[in-house]
């Protein structure tokens, strides 16, 4: 059973990357943590620490219905609601098929609506609560062949702002993180996943400029160190946006987040095109 002397946060896509050291941080701070992924078994440290492991994969209602379930049963729901999960899906929008965007915004749209839909009922009767999602820069810009990534970001970011007018009668506050460039393995699984569609057609060239790109940026430096913000970073803006009685409504922290959305944001778009566009020389 959860400790109920403790606050409750539930942190999705825990497995790695942003949600694992989220969900160390938010134990640190003295939580009741429980950590959701579909992988329970990269999870153990986790549970070594003290969290409650749940195995959920985020687009499947009966796992997510489930997980809620428990958390209801054993904690009374939470105090924090972290919708961290999700995933990067590139390539030309003329060649991904639909059933493939449907699932992108399965996963980072539509799962963290469903689990927080399933959660809001709780968290209004026990008189408040913080709900962080986590968007990307990427909601703020875009980059090449990243069109049904970036529109999933964008989707969440006004769905996000929506929701924290609808909530902040109910005490409940909405916070939106927006990572840069965050040393997770995102950047190797776009370039993969660039890489295994076909070697042949109208968009080859830009296919594999992009994944050499990505690459790059995500790369090691002349030292063997990561290009990228440690996901520490991240965790650390949710602890303090969760622990402020008047959190911001967004965040934004990691390497290139802040020029990259100023660059889009003061100088307009076509000035932000012939930026995205220098990286693929």
């Amino acid at each position: 059973m959860a400790d109920k002397r403790k606050k409750t946060a539930l942190v999705t896509g825990a497995s790695s990357g942003m949600g694992k050291a989220i969900a160390k941080r938010l134990i640190k701070d003295g939580f009741q943590v429980y950590a959701a992924a579909r992988r329970i078994d990269a999870m153990g440290d986790l549970a070594a620490l003290g969290a409650k492991l749940l195995g959920m994969d985020i687009s499947k209602e009966g796992e997510v219905k489930t997980a809620v379930g428990i958390i209801l049963a054993e904690a009374g729901g939470v105090d924090v609601l972290v919708n961290n999960a999700g995933f990067g899906l590139y390539g030309p929008i003329e060649d991904i098929g639909i059933s493939e965007a449907r699932y992108q915004f399965e996963v980072n749209v539509f799962g963290p609506a469903r689990l927080t839909q399933l959660l809001l009922p709780a968290m209004r009767k026990n008189g408040g609560g913080t709900i962080v999602n986590i968007t990307s820069m990427g909601g703020k810009i875009y980059t090449l062949l990243g069109g049904w990534y970036h529109a999933t970001k964008h989707a969440l970011e006004g769905w996000s702002d929506c929701l924290r007018l609808e909530l902040a009668p109910f005490g409940i506050k909405v916070v939106v993180v927006e990572p840069g460039l965050i040393e997770t393995g995102f950047g190797e699984v776009v370039a993969e996943g660039l890489l295994k569609r076909p070697g042949s057609g109208a968009y080859v060239k830009l296919t594999q400029a992009t994944a050499k790109a990505t690459k790059d940026a995500y790369g090691k430096d002349a030292y063997g160190k990561g290009r990228g913000t440690h996901p520490d970073v991240i965790a650390s803006v949710v602890s303090k946006a969760v622990s402020a009685s008047k959190p911001r409504t967004r965040y934004v922290a990691g390497k290139y987040a802040k020029p990259m959305i100023m660059i889009r944001q003061w100088l307009g778009d076509r000035v932000f095109d012939r930026v995205i566009m220098s990286q693929m020389r």
